[in-house]
């Protein structure tokens, strides 16, 4: 067996929790590609170095997370629109996208994030790991999510138990501060019923089905633009004057992101034309309504979904 087959046998198990793990910390599965790329090269040009003192599984988790946050420090952190202004109370009509934005993505849902705890993965998370330093956000996900003990973060990070003990209250903190109370959270099958609602709602233009799914405190984001709005009066005057209101024709696609229920949305400019990519639109419920709603605009991300060209 060739070097290359031998190092990708041992790596091809661990892949996809890498990959994960490196969207976790950066908040793009693209940036998530180039990192795990680039940790499997320094993993495969540095195996004569591995002295089996540690795990294959915490050595491969140790070079992601230090190429993660080598990126983390040259690149810095993504955003959501609701870091950079208030939201906005009356509807926005004419809205120019900010391409120098680093913005937040999704994850499409898939066996790597199987074995994951949902709220690990889950839009809310991942976004409040962004306001934390990188040197937070990699010892809150290795003690928190992954269970690596404080000794074996501070070999990762090439700190002390002392400093790495300081990172995760510091972390702790400020995650709490971002990330809403969990609530009470629909079983299964009404998830999916709230996605089809929300889905069904959209195809018909039917304002009122809509709204009766969302919670009084909802709020509808859409990156990469900056307006958004917050609060059931001002999401449903949005929604019954732009998706509704102003767009001709939804056909939809129920699939998953983060660990959540999100719809792929197509947008036609008749029901009877060709329906093209518009948003992948991922809705985070509590208390059985929908609390968030974050439509991604991007069309490149419906081949990352699995999910066709176009629907008629």
């Amino acid at each position: 067996m060739s070097t290359d087959a031998g190092f990708d046998r041992l790596v091809e198990p661990l892949r996809r929790e890498l990959h994960a793990h490196c969207y976790r910390l950066l908040g793009s599965a693209h940036d998530a590609d180039d990192a795990l790329q680039d940790a499997l090269l320094r993993a495969w040009r540095g195996m004569d170095r591995f002295e089996g003192r540690s795990s294959m599984r915490t050595w491969l988790y140790t070079i992601a997370t230090r190429t993660c946050l080598d990126i983390v420090a040259a690149r810095g952190k993504r955003a959501l629109p609701m870091d950079l202004g208030p939201s906005s109370e009356r509807v926005v009509l004419e809205q120019t996208p900010l391409t120098e934005v680093a913005w937040l993505g999704p994850y499409p849902d898939g066996p790597e994030t199987r074995y994951e705890r949902r709220e690990a993965i889950e839009l809310a998370f991942v976004a409040a790991l962004q306001h934390l330093p990188g040197n937070q956000r990699a010892a809150l996900v290795l003690f928190d999510v992954l269970g690596f003990s404080a000794a074996e973060i501070a070999s990762t990070m090439d700190t002390s138990v002392a400093a790495v003990n300081s990172a995760l209250q510091r972390a702790r903190a400020i995650v709490a501060e971002k990330v809403p109370p969990p609530g009470g959270r629909p079983g299964d099958t009404r998830t999916r019923e709230i996605a089809a609602g929300f889905a069904s709602a959209l195809e018909r233009g039917d304002a009122d089905a809509l709204v009766a799914l969302l919670a009084e405190d909802v709020t509808w984001s859409m990156p990469p633009l900056a307006q958004w709005y917050s609060g059931i009066e001002a999401v449903a005057g949005f929604a019954a004057e732009v998706p509704l209101g102003r767009c001709p024709s939804w056909r939809t696609e129920i699939v998953t992101a983060n660990g959540q229920p999100a719809v792929a949305c197509y947008l036609g400019e008749a029901a009877d034309a060709v329906h093209h990519p518009w948003s992948i639109t991922v809705l985070s419920l509590r208390d059985d309504r929908i609390h968030d709603i974050t439509s991604f605009l991007d069309a490149d991300l419906f081949a990352r979904f699995g999910l066709p060209p176009a629907k008629s």
